[in-house]
């Protein structure tokens, strides 16, 4: 059986975007099980081997919501094998201008846009996770296990955990004992339809495999918050719905 991992994640704002939103960003009142799982991919990831399977999450604070004006580039950033040639000097860089004169952009288009995010502020949660290997894996178990809990113990993680976007840093530690996990308050909030995933986490690899005729798009499941409790079904579960999409979709 897996062990329950438990982290005690918080910072100054976060930002878990409804997706029915396009335009503007609204956050959820909590955080959903995707930004929860990569701040467990942040700090321990080996997608050949396993994925992170949240369980559950504990809200310690109540939700407050800030409202903020941001401007937002509209490019996004190149791959990391071009990346890479830019570092090493085998190609030349190609910065991404947010803005500046028309003879500097080649255009009159800006390249950022402005965006009303509706952010929370001060969040808290105590997120409880289980390493699922995958088929040839499941001897691995222990291993995967062991260095999960020494990267997290002291901190280490391959980029830095955020808090649904990447300006909003999350910070944690390991709560590696019964006596650390602490019991939430009574919060309760009915979330209705929330986002699960955008990815398919019922085998390993990319969301976008090609070798598949129709490919899983976002998944859905019923959340409410009970007693400061998050109960996080299992993906396989018939409680998460999963649509389903074209591959040129």
């Amino acid at each position: 059986m897996s062990q329950d991992h438990v982290l005690r994640v918080w910072g100054n704002l976060a930002c878990f975007t409804r997706p029915e939103l396009k335009v503007e960003r609204f956050s959820y009142p909590v955080i959903t099980p995707s930004a929860a799982r990569g701040i467990y991919d942040a700090i321990f990831c080996k997608p050949l081997e396993f994925h992170w399977q949240v369980t559950q999450v504990d809200v310690f604070e109540k939700p407050q919501y800030i409202a903020l004006r941001r401007n937002e580039v509209k490019d996004k950033a190149p791959p990391a094998s071009t990346i890479m040639k830019w570092i090493k000097g085998k190609d030349d860089p190609k910065p991404i201008i947010a803005d500046g004169t028309t003879d500097l952009l080649g255009t009159d288009q800006k390249g950022r846009t402005q965006r009303q995010t509706m952010a929370l502020k001060n969040v808290c949660y105590q997120l409880h996770a289980q390493i699922q290997p995958w088929d040839g894996f499941y001897n691995r178990l222990s291993a995967l296990e062991a260095q999960f809990q020494r990267r997290a113990s002291k901190g280490k993680c391959f980029y830095q955990p955020y808090l649904g976007c990447r300006e909003f840093p999350a910070y944690f530690e390991l709560l590696d004992s019964p006596a650390k996990i602490k019991s939430p308050p009574s919060i309760e909030i009915n979330i209705g339809m929330m986002l699960y995933d955008v990815f398919d986490l019922s085998h390993p690899g990319k969301a976008l495999d090609t070798a598949n005729a129709e490919l899983p798009g976002i998944s859905l499941f019923r959340a409410k918050v009970e007693n400061g409790i998050l109960v996080i079904p299992p993906y396989a579960s018939d409680k998460v719905l999963k649509g389903r999409r074209p591959i040129d979709a």
